[in-house]
């Protein structure tokens, strides 16, 4: 029953996404940018190299958080949960900076960071529902 009600919830949070940045696009009329699945999407080398010492250093941020957290204290294993949403949001901040700053389409940052406030509020809730008080 918990993997049918975490696809189901991950299904809404994909159709909520979609369904506000179509309806954003459409008010702010904002032009849609064709972006390959499971790519980076850099915009410019600045972003690439900015992003890739963002994603070295997540990594081994959190791979010491969790082997400490493992092994001294497993109460505070949720805090892995709030140090990944933490650099998710700095990912995404990043992204949307660089899509303001840096390309002919500023507008395209505000789709950027409407989608990590639906990813952020979605995953507070899954971290809510999973970790019981």
């Amino acid at each position: 029953m918990f993997w049918i009600k975490f696809i189901l919830i991950v299904v809404l949070v994909f159709a909520l996404i979609s369904l506000v940045k179509f309806l954003l696009r459409k008010l702010l009329k904002i032009e849609k940018v064709k972006k390959k699945i499971f790519s980076h999407n850099h915009i410019n080398e600045s972003h690439r190299k900015i992003d890739k010492i963002l994603r070295i250093f997540s990594t081994i941020s959190l791979i010491t958080l969790y082997s400490v957290l493992l092994f001294h204290d497993e109460e505070l294993l949720y805090l892995v949960f709030f140090a990944v949403i933490a650099f998710a949001i700095l990912d995404y901040l990043i992204r949307a900076f660089f899509e303001w700053k840096y390309t002919h389409d500023p507008k395209q940052s505000i789709l950027t960071v409407t989608e990590m406030l639906i990813i952020v509020v979605a995953a507070t809730v899954m971290i809510n529902w999973l970790l019981p008080a």
